[in-house]
C-alpha cells in the first residue's frame, strides 16, 4: 500500500463533521450576529487584524470551526493546543517558538486553546505576559462564561465573541449540503434521505451541528442499499440519534406544552403531570419539561417560596445524571412541588421595574405571599 492509499484511507475514516468543516467565512453556517460583511470579526478576519480573542457558545455552534476559518485566512503560524491535556511547559514551547518567528520572520502565531476555562490560573498567568506583548494573537474556545470561569487577566485583554446555538434551518441546510458533497461530504453514496428524517435530526441535534452530522453519517452506514439507493427514513433517523419523533403534530406540541405550564401557574399537580407523560411519551425531551419547570419556580412561585428553585434545579441536576427512567422520579417531585407551593410574582414585578429605570437606583421591596 502506498502514501497516496492511506492518505485516501485517513481521509475515508474521518467523522464527517470534521470533513464538513468550514475553511472560508462565505462557508461558515449561522452566527450572523458576529459574522455579518458589516461586522467587526468579519472585518478583522479579511484584513488579518484580529487581536486576542474568545469564543463562547454551545458545544457544536461552531466555535472550532471559526477558528479554523481564521487559520485559512491569516497570513501567521496557526498552533492548536487543548486545555485539558496541555500545561505550562506545552504553552511555553509555543511562546518561544512564537517569539521567535516574529523576531526572525515577522510571522505571527496564532494560539486556539479548545476548553480555555479549564485552564488554572499558574497556566494562566504563564500565558498572559505573551498576550500583553503580542507575541502570540490568543484565540480561546469555551463552552462555559469566561467572565466566570477564567482568569480575569486573560479576559480582560481578549474580546469575547459569543456565538448562540444553530437554528433548525441552519442544521437542516447544512445536512442537505453534505448529502450533496462529494468531495467532502456523502454524495457519493447515492443516498435519498426523507424530509422528515432530515427535520427530525435536526430538529433533535437543538443546535448541536456535531451531533446532527454525526447521525446522519451513522444512518447513512447502517442503512442497507437497495438498488444502489440508500434511503434514510424518520425510522433511521430515530435510531441514529436515538429519540423518537413527536408522535403529534407541532400545532398539539406547542398547545400541551401551554397546558402543563398553565396547570404549574394554576397548582393542577394532577394535570401538570398528565401533560407530562403525554408530552415525554409523544417523543418530546424530559430536559425541556424540567427546563420549563425551573422558569415557572423562579417566575410563579418566586419570593413566595424560594426552595422551590432549589428542588427544581437539583431534579435537573439528578436527571442528568440518572437518566430515564429513573429520572423522572425528581422531576415529577419537583413538579408537585412547583404546583403545591405558594405563589408570588414579585420577582417578575422587581425586574420589570428595574429594567424599566435604568436611570435611577430604586429600592424595591419584596413581599412574601
Amino acid at each position: 500500500m502506498d502514501l497516496f492509499d492511506l492518505s485516501n484511507n485517513a481521509k475515508k475514516n474521518t467523522p464527517l463533521a470534521e470533513r464538513m468543516r468550514a475553511n472560508t467565512l462565505s462557508e461558515f453556517l449561522g452566527q450572523e450576529h458576529i459574522v455579518s460583511e458589516t461586522g467587526l470579526l468579519f472585518r478583522a478576519i479579511k484584513l488579518d487584524r484580529l487581536g486576542s480573542c474568545i469564543f463562547w457558545g454551545p458545544p457544536g455552534c461552531g466555535k472550532t470551526t471559526l477558528a479554523n476559518v481564521i487559520a485559512n485566512n491569516t497570513d501567521g503560524k496557526f498552533v492548536k493546543l487543548n486545555a485539558v491535556s496541555s500545561g505550562v511547559a506545552d504553552v511555553k514551547a509555543v511562546v518561544e517558538k512564537a517569539k521567535e518567528d516574529l523576531r526572525m520572520f515577522g510571522k505571527k502565531t496564532y494560539l486556539l486553546l479548545d476548553e480555555c476555562h479549564r485552564f488554572n490560573k499558574a497556566q494562566s498567568d504563564s500565558l498572559l505576559p505573551a498576550i500583553e506583548r503580542g507575541d502570540i494573537i490568543f484565540i480561546g474556545s469555551t463552552t462555559e462564561n469566561p467572565y466566570a470561569a477564567m482568569t480575569p487577566a486573560i479576559v480582560s485583554r481578549c474580546r469575547v465573541f459569543e456565538l448562540k446555538r444553530l437554528s433548525d434551518a441552519n442544521i437542516l441546510d447544512a445536512l442537505k449540503k453534505a448529502l450533496k458533497n462529494k468531495e467532502k461530504g456523502l454524495g457519493n453514496m447515492n443516498i435519498q434521505a426523507d424530509e422528515d428524517a432530515l427535520f427530525h435530526i435536526a430538529k433533535t441535534a437543538a443546535g448541536d451541528l456535531r451531533m446532527a452530522y454525526n447521525a446522519l453519517e451513522l444512518a447513512a452506514l447502517t442503512t442497507d442499499a437497495k438498488d444502489g439507493v440508500v434511503h434514510i427514513t424518520l425510522k433511521d433517523a430515530e435510531e441514529s440519534i436515538q429519540q423518537k419523533a413527536l408522535s403529534f403534530d407541532e400545532q398539539m406540541y406547542y398547545d400541551m406544552l401551554s397546558a402543563f405550564c398553565k396547570s404549574l401557574r394554576g397548582s393542577d399537580a394532577d394535570a401538570a403531570l398528565y401533560y407530562m407523560q403525554r408530552l415525554i411519551k409523544g417523543g418530546c425531551d424530559p430536559l425541556l419539561i424540567i427546563r420549563r419547570v425551573i422558569a415557572h419556580s423562579a417566575e410563579d412561585v418566586g419570593m413566595a417560596d424560594p426552595n422551590a428553585l432549589v428542588v427544581a434545579t437539583s431534579a435537573l441536576t439528578a436527571y442528568e445524571k440518572m437518566g430515564l427512567p429513573e429520572g423522572l422520579l425528581p422531576i415529577t417531585e419537583a413538579i408537585i412541588y412547583v404546583c403545591e407551593a405558594e405563589k408570588s410574582n414579585s420577582v417578575v414585578i422587581a425586574m420589570d421595574a428595574a429594567a424599566k429605570t435604568p436611570s435611577k437606583i430604586r429600592m424595591i421591596t419584596f413581599r412574601r405571599g
